[in-house]
C-alpha cells in the first residue's frame, strides 16, 4: 500500500503522532502510536482481528501513555501530514 494512500484513509502507522481524545481525559493530548503488545492484543493480532489497539508512548520520555487505545480514542497529528 502506497504512502498516500495510507495517508487518504487516515491510517495510523507505528510511530505515527496522535492525538488522544480517549475516556482517560488526564491523558489527552499528543502521543506516539505503536501497536499495542500485551498477550490479549498480540493474540488479536495473530487470530488476524481486525479490532487493532494502540500502546501510546510519550514523545518525550516523561509519563507512560494509556495501552489498548481504541482507533476511535485517537486522531492522526497534523504534524504527520
Amino acid at each position: 500500500m502506497s504512502d498516500s494512500l495510507f495517508r487518504s484513509l487516515d491510517m495510523i502507522e507505528p510511530g505515527d503522532l496522535v492525538i488522544y481524545h480517549g475516556s482517560i481525559k488526564s491523558h489527552h493530548g499528543l502521543w506516539l502510536a505503536l501497536p499495542c503488545q500485551c498477550r490479549e492484543c498480540a493474540l488479536a493480532d495473530q487470530l488476524g482481528l481486525p479490532a487493532a489497539r494502540f500502546a501510546l508512548v510519550d514523545p518525550w520520555g516523561e509519563r507512560s501513555g494509556p495501552h489498548h487505545a481504541r482507533r476511535e480514542s485517537i486522531t492522526r497529528s497534523a504534524a504527520c501530514d
